[in-house]
């Protein structure tokens, strides 16, 4: 014989507080997809930028120096292993990556010399230091150096355990995404 426990007047009175809190929870996760999908609105999780809501503003020029841009890097080898290690997040980026805030520090024809740090056509930018290994004791790889051939750009952030151009190199200009705009951030 099946109680009917649960189908009392008090049950289902019990349950409507909670149905409700899904379908309002349900209705707000939309409405921050929806949003975010048109207004280009961007949630950062990792530490190279503020942490919060971040935009992706129109660009309508090519990247300069200095520009803080949301780029979905190229799939390569480097990318891939930065996945695998858990640097990259998940996304919308082919590859199901989410893109990266990073600040374009050389573009197209300026040379890139690696030693301790990373200069730009013989001056040395600040906070450009490379570390051996990451938080987790495993190897990085330093990009060689070189010049940044046309249509690529080459991506840092100051933080010092920023994974950026330093180790996995330049990257397409085509990958832009737009120009990264603070909403709403805290800066840990």
């Amino acid at each position: 014989m099946r109680s009917h426990i649960f189908s009392t007047p008090a049950v289902a009175r019990q349950r409507r507080p909670a149905l409700a809190l899904i379908a309002t929870s349900t209705g707000a996760a939309l409405v921050v997809i929806i949003s975010g999908t048109i207004g280009g609105l961007r949630i950062n999780t990792t530490p190279s930028e503020p942490l919060g809501l971040w935009r992706v503003a129109p660009l309508d020029r090519p990247v300069q120096v200095g520009d803080l841009v949301f780029v979905c890097p190229p799939q390569t080898d480097a990318i891939s292993e930065g996945v695998k290690r858990g640097y990259l997040r998940s996304g919308l980026c082919p590859g199901g990556f989410g893109p990266l805030i990073k600040t374009a520090a050389a573009v197209a024809g300026q040379r890139i010399d690696v030693a301790d740090a990373i200069a730009i056509d013989g001056r040395q930018i600040a906070n450009s230091d490379l570390v051996a290994q990451d938080g987790l004791g495993r190897r990085l790889r330093p990009y060689s150096g070189g010049t940044i051939p046309a249509g690529f750009l080459f991506l840092h952030s100051p933080f010092p355990g920023s994974w950026d151009s330093r180790y996995f190199g330049p990257v397409p200009a085509s990958g832009v995404l737009g120009l990264a705009k603070q909403v709403l951030t805290y800066a840990p």
